[in-house]
């Protein structure tokens, strides 16, 4: 009678191999393909589930079984299950992978060279590297039906994919990540709620130099086309971070406000100031600025 009681080795090998060719079948990135396809993760549990079921069925039939079997055929069967914690399975599973003769056996593979009373075996190839080397060819037949002959994917494909995926968790980063940003990554923020925080923060800290309308007091005039240090986000970004001109310019911003929130002022300027008719406009100062392509 077949002895089961190794279910719990053989079940989980057989359904992580299931695993393993699913995952090289199905291209989901980076990612594991039971995450990337939740469809397969319930496909999954119903093949665990399947595999289990299976071994309590054989489990039962052989317990059905051992009712038919006489006293003395019931005793034999029980010491035979007592011995299967010894690792009986594993070791034989081990020495046929290895394929080797006991000593006592190895007269019969003994060749008739001598070298110095050195014999030498006619050892065969270990079943375990045989199998491997099967394994490759079997994967190497399934690569170039996959990649040479259906043409699923290049590996220029694959490349210019994986930077698609990687731009676009950069971005969804940046988006949670606002404080990260500075004169080489900012960008004007359009958001409601970004616009509010920066007429919040112009109001606080900014109308005492340029009033509230931008028209310009202490401060230049905000609202012309001329710029003293250039205009566009990541000039007036760099003007409030590291403030005007020396000896007669405001202070540097970069040690009170956080990189959000200059970045939400210069935003609110641009927007909201810059264009606008103030009611006593100051001089323009400066340069006309004019956004050029990058």
């Amino acid at each position: 009678m077949k002895n089961s009681s190794v279910w719990w080795i053989r079940v989980p090998v057989i359904f992580f191999i299931i695993i393993g060719i699913t995952e090289y079948f199905i291209d989901s990135g980076d990612k594991p393909a039971f995450i990337e396809y939740p469809i397969l993760l319930w496909f999954f549990l119903l093949v665990l589930l399947i595999l289990v079921a299976i071994e309590i069925i054989i489990q039962a039939i052989e317990s059905v079984m051992f009712r038919t079997l006489d006293e003395a055929a019931q005793k034999r069967y029980l010491e035979a299950k007592s011995t299967n914690w010894e690792w009986t399975w594993g070791k034989k599973t081990y020495n046929k992978l290895l394929g080797s003769k006991p000593i006592e056996k190895e007269g019969d593979i003994i060749l008739d060279h001598n070298y110095d009373g050195i014999r030498e075996l006619d050892n065969t190839l270990p079943p375990w590297w045989v199998y491997m080397f099967y394994a490759t060819i079997i994967f190497a037949v399934v690569y170039l039906v996959r990649f040479h002959i259906v043409n699923d994917y290049t590996q220029t494909e694959e490349f210019e994919r994986e930077v698609a995926e990687a731009r676009a968790e950069v971005e969804a980063y940046k988006l949670t990540a606002k404080d990260l940003v500075d004169a080489n990554t900012v960008e004007l923020l359009t958001d409601a709620s970004d616009i509010s925080a920066g007429e919040t923060i112009y109001t606080a800290n900014c109308v005492a130099c340029h009033m509230p309308d931008g028209g310009g007091g202490i401060g230049p005039n905000l609202t012309d086309e001329n710029w003293i240090l250039g205009g566009g986000i990541k000039n007036v970004f760099n003007t409030v971070s590291e403030g005007g001109r020396d000896g007669k310019g405001m202070v540097a911003w970069k040690q009170i406000l956080k990189p959000i929130e200059r970045a939400q002022v210069s935003s609110y300027i641009l927007t909201k100031i810059y264009g606008t008719t103030p009611a006593n406009p100051k001089a323009p100062e400066g340069d006309i600025w004019e956004e050029t392509a990058e």
